[in-house]
């Protein structure tokens, strides 16, 4: 019986072929779903992400990347105490207000990132080359993402002002983007300029660090939290301020809730097409069946043949989604569109699939009713 299912829809394909496409179709908006929720919201994290740091000293209770407040200084002393730690750096972050050079641009509200452009950098050690690093120690000179140019209404090489002090931009790259804002990248003399203030608010954001053995974070995490005398700080390994800054983003923010409830959209409409296309592809061929049944093939091996042909349209509306979508995320990067292709998210996005497929296989059984042989006799 299992072969009857392939030959089925092998030569009976085109009353199968709006099974397909449903299954198709939403196996691609979820697919693509999946990879813009993990694009955008990935951007979160771009500062953890996109730089080489294994550790992170913020201030307490600090959710993502973006709501950094100052801390002690002295921080950095207490890092190079810890015997597994290799190299720390302060990292500015800042709000700032942006203004163009054209006059149509106004304001814009950007984040300030004050890194080490040193060769061995830490931050955005993944993101900038160290040719576009060394850029930075002109004074006043920023780095902006691609992306950004004409949203900031600026030009490689153009001046424009933050926070009423003139910059220039000397270069531009990709994997800069954050959520909520424009990430401006400086070196940290720049940063601290443009931060001004005296006192505590001319404090960093957060240190960075890179450990021996990343392998070993835990257990300096748990040394710093022992220590006493640095004023207020929490530790993070990269890995966790990364997921925590996402899932921020996501669900305390409210933003996720409606992803979650567009995806249920998707899988509830395909799971009605689908279960409505076989339930007509099985009431066509009921003659068939009931020839099959007449012949003495029982009505339980007739549901397996159903459910059999559900799964093949399932898997092959998958593949059919799959290459489309990889093409259409591999187009969408090549046009800087935040996406992100994940292949444990996309292995649950085709059990999803698969999983309404085999639903709407149960729901076509109904049609197996009228597969009584006396149907061949009207």
């Amino acid at each position: 019986m299992t072969s009857l299912a392939r030959q089925t829809l092998r030569y009976e394909w085109r009353r199968f072929l709006p099974a397909v496409l449903a299954i198709g179709f939403s196996s691609l908006l979820l697919l693509l779903q999946a990879a813009l929720v993990l694009g955008i919201f990935g951007s979160a994290s771009v500062c953890v992400s996109g730089s080489s740091a294994d550790l992170w000293l913020g201030y307490p209770g600090t959710q993502s990347v973006d709501q950094g407040r100052p801390v002690d200084p002295n921080l950095q002393s207490l890092l190079l105490m810890q015997p597994q730690v290799a190299k720390v750096e302060p990292f500015y972050w800042l709000d700032a207000d942006w203004r163009g050079p054209a006059k149509d641009t106004g304001g814009v509200s950007v984040y300030v990132s004050g890194i080490d452009i040193g060769r061995d950098g830490l931050m955005f050690s993944r993101a900038l080359s160290p040719e576009l690093r060394q850029r930075l120690a002109l004074p006043d000179s920023v780095i902006v993402d691609r992306s950004e140019l004409d949203k900031l209404g600026v030009g490689i090489g153009q001046s424009a002002h933050l926070n009423g002090h003139r910059v220039r931009v000397v270069g531009a790259a990709a994997g800069l983007r954050a959520l909520g804002g424009v990430n401006v990248v400086a070196s940290l003399d720049t940063a601290r300029r443009l931060q001004g203030g005296h006192g505590s608010a001319a404090w960093p954001a957060y240190f960075v660090a890179r450990l021996r053995d990343p392998a070993q974070a835990p257990q300096v995490i748990a040394q710093l939290r022992a220590a006493s005398g640095f004023g207020r700080f929490e530790a993070w390994s990269a890995p966790d301020f990364a997921r925590q800054a996402v899932l921020f983003w996501m669900f305390d923010t409210g933003a996720g809730a409606g992803v979650l409830f567009l995806a249920g959209v998707v899988l509830l409409v395909g799971a009605v097409i689908t279960s409505q296309a076989l339930v007509a592809a099985v009431n066509g061929s009921v003659r068939e069946y009931a020839t099959l049944n007449a012949l003495g093939i029982g009505m339980r091996s007739l549901r397996w043949v159903v459910l059999e042909q559900a799964l093949w349209v399932g898997a092959i509306g998958v593949v059919v989604a799959t290459g489309a979508g990889l093409a259409l995320i591999a187009l969408a990067r090549a046009r800087d569109v935040p996406v992100l292709f994940d292949l444990q998210v996309t292995a649950l996005c085709m059990l999803a699939v698969m999983a309404l497929a085999s639903l709407s296989g149960l729901s076509a059984l109904r049609g197996l009713r009228r597969a009584d042989p006396a149907v061949l006799l009207r």
